[in-house]
This record gives C-alpha cells, sequence and structure tokens, in this order.
C-alpha cells in the first residue's frame, strides 16, 4: 500500500474542521476549527484559518482536536515486562522488584522496557511522559534509561530514582550528581525529578535528598498514602521540615487523613492518580473524591504495565467509574440518592492535559492548545470505527468511547510522530527483538519454572507489609492500620 502524502521537513500544518477542545482556562470548545501549526508552535485556533501558502492540511472532520496528554508517573523500565504481573497484589509487586528479583536488570533491560515504553505512550497520544525511573541501581542503568528517552519520540521528564538504595546515599554519590547536573541540562529532556519515597522514620533521613533538590531546584515526586509502605508521617515529617512545596507531586495519595489532604492543599502541591492501580493493587481507594474535596490539583497516570494498559484513556475512564462508584455507594449507606455526579467527564480530560502540565510547572508550554503554545496536538478520528460516530459530548467520547486505536495523528513540538493511525519513522522491530532479549535473559536467571510460578509469587517469610524497603531497617505497622478515607466536610 503506498504510503499517503506526509508534511516535508519545516512546512506548516493546519488541522482542518475537527471538534477542538482547547483545555484552555475557559476550557474552550470550538464545533468546526482549525489549528494552524507553524515550525514547532501552535500559531492560530480558531474557525476557517488564513494559513501560508503550501501548508499541510491534515482533514479532522469527524474527529477531535485536543492538547497532547501528559502522564506524570510511569515505570517505563518494567514496560518490559508488560502483563506479567496481571495478578499480583501491590504486596507481590513488592516481593518481586524490591526483594527478590528486581536487581536481575541489567542496563541494557533498563533500555527495553524505556524504548517500548515511550512508543507506547505516544502511539496512544501521550506526548509527556514522567519516566518514575526508580530501578537505577547504579549509574549505568541511569544512562541507559536517559538514552532511550532521548532517542525516542516525545516529551520526557526524567525521574531520578533507586528503589535498592537510599535517596540519602545516591543523591550524595558524585557520580550520579553529575548525570542528574548534566541532564538538566540537557535540552532534549523537558525536565528532571528526583523520585523516592518517605517512610516515616521519625529521624527523617530523607532530609538530604530534600535539600539536595532544593540545591539544585529539582521537582520531587513521592508515593505517598501508599498501604504498607508510607502514611500521613511522610507527609507530615515533609510538611514540617519545610520540604511540601508547590511544585511536590504526591502519587497515589491514598491511605491518607484529613490531616494529610490539608497539609497538601495549604502547600499547595498536587496528586498524581494513577487510578487503575490503586482500585486493583491495594495502595488504598482512589482518593478522587477527597482531592476534590479539599480543591488540590489532579494529575493522572497510568503506572506499571507490568500490571495495566499504557494509556490514559483507560485512566480516565477508570478515574470516572471509581470516583462515582464511591460517590454511588456512599449515599446509598445513608438512604440517599446521587442524581448528579460532582465528577464530569470534562474534568478527567482537564486532568489528563494541562492538569499534568501544571503539575510539571509546563503549563506555559504545553496542556492545552493556545497560540504560542508548543504544537504538541492529537487528532482522534478514525473512519473505520462505528465507535467514532456520532460526536456528540466530545469530552465524553474521549472518555467513554475513544481508545488508542483511534488516535489518527500526533504532533509533538509540532513534527509528525504519528499519521493515519500509525507511528511514524520508528524501528519497532528492533526494540522488539531488544525485549525479546531481555525476557530470554530474565526467564533463564530465574529458570523457567520459577519464571511461571512468580506471576502468582508466594510471600515469603521476611516481612513486608510494614516497609518493602531494603535500605532501611524502620518499620511501622502504622501503614497498615485501618483507616477511611475522608472527604472534608
Amino acid at each position: 500500500m503506498a504510503l499517503s502524502p506526509r508534511p516535508a521537513e519545516g512546512q506548516p500544518i493546519v488541522f482542518r474542521n475537527g471538534i477542538v477542545l482547547t483545555m484552555d482556562d475557559k476550557h474552550t470548545v470550538y464545533k468546526n476549527a482549525d489549528v494552524l501549526v507553524i515550525d514547532d508552535t501552535i500559531a492560530e485556533v480558531g474557525p476557517q484559518l488564513q494559513v501560508p501558502e503550501g501548508t499541510f492540511e491534515i482533514d479532522a472532520k469527524n474527529g477531535i482536536i485536543m492538547p497532547g496528554m501528559v502522564d506524570t508517573h510511569r515505570h517505563m523500565w518494567q514496560t518490559a515486562m508488560r502483563g506479567y504481573g496481571a495478578d499480583w497484589t501491590l504486596t507481590q509487586y513488592f516481593v518481586w522488584y524490591y526483594l527478590q528479583y528486581g536487581k536481575l536488570f541489567r542496563p541494557e533491560d533498563y533500555w527495553a522496557g524505556n524504548a517500548i515504553s515511550a512508543l507506547d505512550a505516544v502511539e496512544s497520544g501521550i506526548t509527556t511522559t514522567v519516566d518514575w525511573s526508580h530501578g537505577q541501581r547504579t549509574v549505568e542503568h541511569a544512562e541507559a534509561a536517559i538514552d532511550a528517552l532521548v532517542n525516542a519520540p516525545g516529551r520526557y521528564v526524567m525521574g531520578f530514582g533507586n528503589i535498592f538504595g537510599g535517596p540519602w546515599e545516591w543523591t550524595a554519590d558524585p557520580a550520579y550528581r553529575t548525570l542528574i547536573e548534566k541532564s538538566q541540562e540537557d535540552s532534549r529532556l523537558l525536565g528532571v525529578q528526583l523520585a523516592f519515597d518517605v517512610t516515616g522514620d521519625p529521624s527523617f533521613p530523607e532530609r538530604a535528598a530534600f535539600e539536595y533538590a532544593e540545591e539544585r531546584g529539582i521537582q520531587v515526586s513521592t508515593h505517598a498514602g501508599v498501604w504498607g509502605a508510607t502514611n500521613d508521617e511522610g507527609v507530615r515529617l515533609m510538611y514540617e521540615n519545610g520540604f511540601a512545596h508547590e511544585n511536590t507531586i504526591y502519587v497515589h495519595a491514598a491511605t491518607l487523613s484529613n490531616d494529610s489532604y490539608q497539609r497538601i492543599a495549604a502547600s499547595g502541591g498536587s496528586v498524581s492518580l494513577a487510578t487503575e492501580s490503586e482500585q486493583s493493587c491495594g495502595q488504598g481507594y482512589p482518593p478522587s473524591h477527597a482531592l476534590r474535596s479539599h480543591d488540590i490539583p489532579v494529575s493522572l497516570s497510568m503506572d506499571t504495565s507490568v500490571w495495566f494498559s499504557a494509556d490514559l484513556f483507560a485512566a480516565m475512564r477508570a478515574t470516572i467509574g471509581a470516583d462515582r462508584a464511591w460517590e454511588h455507594t456512599n449515599a446509598h449507606e445513608t438512604g440517599e440518592t446521587v442524581t448528579h455526579s460532582h465528577l464530569r467527564v470534562e474534568h478527567v480530560v482537564d486532568w489528563a492535559t494541562t492538569g499534568g502540565a501544571k503539575a510539571l510547572g509546563k503549563d506555559s508550554l504545553i496542556g492545552s492548545l493556545e497560540k504560542g503554545k508548543k504544537a504538541d496536538i492529537v487528532l482522534i478520528k478514525n473512519e473505520d470505527s462505528p465507535t467514532m460516530t456520532p460526536i456528540i459530548n466530545p469530552y465524553g467520547h474521549v472518555v467513554m468511547q475513544a481508545n488508542r486505536g483511534d488516535v489518527h495523528t500526533v504532533l509533538v513540538d509540532g513534527k509528525l510522530k504519528k499519521f493515519e493511525n500509525k507511528l511514524v519513522d520508528v524501528d519497532l522491530a528492533s526494540v522488539k527483538a531488544k525485549l525479546e532479549s531481555t525476557i530470554e535473559y530474565l526467564s533463564s536467571q530465574m529458570g523457567e519454572e520459577q519464571w511461571v510460578k512468580e506471576q502468582n509469587p508466594d510471600i515469603p517469610e521476611t516481612k513486608v507489609l510494614d516497609n518493602p524497603y531494603t535500605y532501611t531497617e524502620y518499620r511501622s505497622d502504622a501503614t497498615h492500620q485501618a483507616y477511611e478515607t475522608p472527604v472534608a466536610e
């Protein structure tokens, strides 16, 4: 089959006659409009645009044009084991990666996981991804992760992390510091984070990592409110020691009290929801209802493909479902009836786009379709799918009807990355070959019988319910005490 024409390097591009979800502050929607891209920038948005001569036209009729989505928390290295842990609990995940087999990954295996995850993201309309890269037990692993990202389509934030060492240790390593600081200056990355957890140890050994982050002006992202791992004490320590900031991202934030939500809200932090993960693994009930009540900013993430889908369509749908299930269930327990849903489809589309951009402090560049912003654009259109017609409520269509296969076109920085429902200029065969090598290596290291058995691993005699982190002796059963997810009055 002959390939359709594609824009030449530097050629202006215009999307014509689509439904445009701008996701600007007013959530402006155009029913039949255009988006003009010149170089790497959105030049104009509106109906019947006049465009430069020679502009490449993409027919967006019967489609939805929206900003590229932003995933604020993805363990990309684990995509090398896609679906392996489909039946895992969170405890089994901790056992496999933290206690037993996570150290088997070589730098080349790390590279393969990142490479396929990057293609996953862009193929599904995610143009910016935070690589919450917490398996970097050596500098070589971190270098492999970065190499995969800067050679992949899409924008990436490198979240440096290491579940095998204390954050106060690896952030003090001169070689590691050199790589972090070099990465801050690397224009091929959108940014850098430190990705580590706060166990609640009252001696607060994580202080040194926070101090380094502040010294370098680096954002911190942390798993908070995760059953069996982190709880209110971690949030309290961050807040009382002055390390809870406006740019701090709290991932999951499920098993927390009103006190913690108030601290997060007061300091201006945001929460990255990974609803598929929270409702399946056991971090705690997805807390979107509590976040709404406390007016805490929200972004969305898909967490890890060792379990879950690799796109934010599933994340948006799961978030709507979890929030509404909670609202109805709580109403029924008191004999009430919910007649109007508080969380709307428009809200979760916002969380998947501009919510993520704001969490990363990049909303002046990405997250909405506005003149002057970077041209990270997604066209959802599929003329061969009966599900893509009629489009009556475009927000509802994005959340409840569309899927990754309906992503027709993806631009990142004004460059075509997916067109007519297929990735552009990608050597998928090479990445597949490296993945095959990784799976062959991992399974051979474990032995075939164990490789199969560990898809439902037993819990070892060593206690893991109080704290899965091998780099500290601190334990507290407070991480799995009974709690009730609160809602503000």
